[in-house]
């Protein structure tokens, strides 16, 4: 036997286990744990500050007493349904469709709802079932999550960008890059946005390309598949609706998650499709129960305590997240408003420093852009010299080439941890463009 083990070519394994998309990750979190006294603008994670552990317990008597009082369950019924498996579609989907016509005016009915373990799950299922050969692309507006990015490479689903632009999306890219796709022998399956706070670039989609989108949508046959975990967190003004409320046509299939709204560790995400599969025998399916025979084979079913929990907390606050989260929108306002005045303070406008931001109404990210390229090696030099973490812009793009920009995430830190860390990042590109200087005079 070889000493050394059994050992296995890098070469034999699936391909996306070398792509950028699935390492940005595991860099990312490694840099922060190497780093854990640096002021991190990195993670999109919600403010943690109001976690309580007594709150779980709560939640799941109160999610107790709906199954027993609503749902008319015995005692053994209610064990039964906390401690054995559930159905794979998931135990609080009749909860779920209540918050989404509370807080979203999405009608739909709960055999519609597939609850999963996180959104990332939910994305991963409704490209499965869509990937039905390989001529079968994505598209989505870039810069992307990673998250969708990545769950493509595992199904050997090409994903073709579609340009943002200042609307959140360039329609008429969109239009192109789908009949482009057409012309070369591929067929295009759906579209990914995120027309709220989108991450990572923080951009929104307005009414009116909302409206638009659907119509082209149409015309292209397209599903568009709406992911929207930031969409409570508006600064001002009224929210406007999804892309889910305003289709009449079942185009969109909505992916949804409580893990900003609720908490992470839960990892209940969800969705809708309500769309009717059409079989050659004349008979049809909702999509949603196609998703479930994959779940089925994945992860079984989402753990039905973590879904009570979640219930418990919805059914406590009338199946409203938007009350379930009025201190964290007061606090993600805030932070937004204190690192985009913090930035205006330190880098003036009118001072030609090479140095800009958007200006997103909510959500958690801004997008900086500045006077040289930023690379994962200068993010850890940020972190090593400075003391301060953000994430590479690059990471976000097919390819991954170095850019001029980087994100910062609001949600985390508090205005003391903000202010020093704008401190921190303002001597950081002092020190690179001073870097730069030299460069350019040797």
């Amino acid at each position: 036997m070889d000493e050394q083990g059994t050992r296995l070519s890098a070469a034999e394994l699936h391909g996306s286990l070398s792509d950028p998309a699935l390492t940005s990750m595991n860099f990312l979190n490694e840099v922060a744990n190497h780093y854990p006294d640096a002021v991190s603008f990195a993670p999109g994670r919600p403010f943690e500050e109001f976690f309580d552990l007594d709150d779980l317990h709560s939640y799941l008597r109160t999610y107790c007493r709906y199954l027993a009082e609503e749902r008319g369950l015995t005692p053994e019924q209610v064990r039964r349904s906390l401690f054995q498996y559930g159905r794979t579609k998931g135990v609080a989907h009749e909860v779920i469709a209540r918050n989404l016509a509370v807080d979203e005016g999405i009608v739909v009915d709960p055999e519609s709802v597939v609850v999963t373990v996180g959104c990332q799950e939910a994305m991963f299922l409704v490209m499965r079932a869509l990937r039905a050969g390989p001529d079968d692309v994505l598209l989505s507006v870039s810069p992307a999550y990673v998250g969708v990015t990545g769950a493509a490479r595992l199904l050997d689903m090409p994903v073709l960008p579609v340009r943002d632009g200042p609307a959140g999306i360039d329609l008429d890219d969109l239009v192109t890059q789908a009949r482009q796709a057409r012309a070369s022998g591929r067929r295009p399956r759906a579209l990914y946005v995120m027309p709220d706070f989108a991450n990572p670039s923080g951009i929104s989609m307005d009414l009116e390309t909302r409206h638009r989108l659907l119509r082209v949508a149409g015309e292209e046959g397209l599903l568009v598949l709406e992911d929207n975990p930031y969409g409570l967190f508006h600064i001002d003004g009224e929210r406007l609706p999804t892309l889910k409320a305003l289709d009449d046509s079942d185009r969109v299939v909505y992916l949804g998650s409580y893990a900003k709204t609720a908490f992470p560790g839960a990892r209940i995400g969800y969705a809708v499709a309500d769309q009717r599969v059409l079989r050659e025998e004349g008979q049809t399916s909702l999509f949603a129960d196609e998703l479930a025979k994959l779940k089925s084979m994945l992860t079984v079913n989402t753990a039905p305590i973590a879904q009570a929990m979640v219930a418990g907390m919805l059914l406590e606050n009338g199946c409203s997240m938007v009350k379930g989260n009025l201190r964290e929108i007061d606090i993600y306002a805030r932070n937004m408003r204190h690192v985009l005045t913090g930035l205006t303070r330190r880098f003036p406008r009118d001072e030609g420093n090479g140095v800009s931001w958007n200006v997103p109404n909510g959500g958690f990210f801004v997008v900086v852009t500045v006077p040289f390229t930023v690379d994962d090696e200068l993010l850890e030099y940020s972190a090593q010299r400075h003391g301060v973490l953000w994430t590479p812009m690059h990471h976000f793009y097919d390819g991954g080439a170095p850019l001029r920009q980087l994100r910062l995430s609001v949600s985390l830190l508090s205005p003391e941890q903000i202010e020093s860390g704008l401190d921190r990042l303002a001597a950081m590109i002092a020190d690179r463009v001073s870097r730069q200087d030299e460069e350019s005079e040797a």
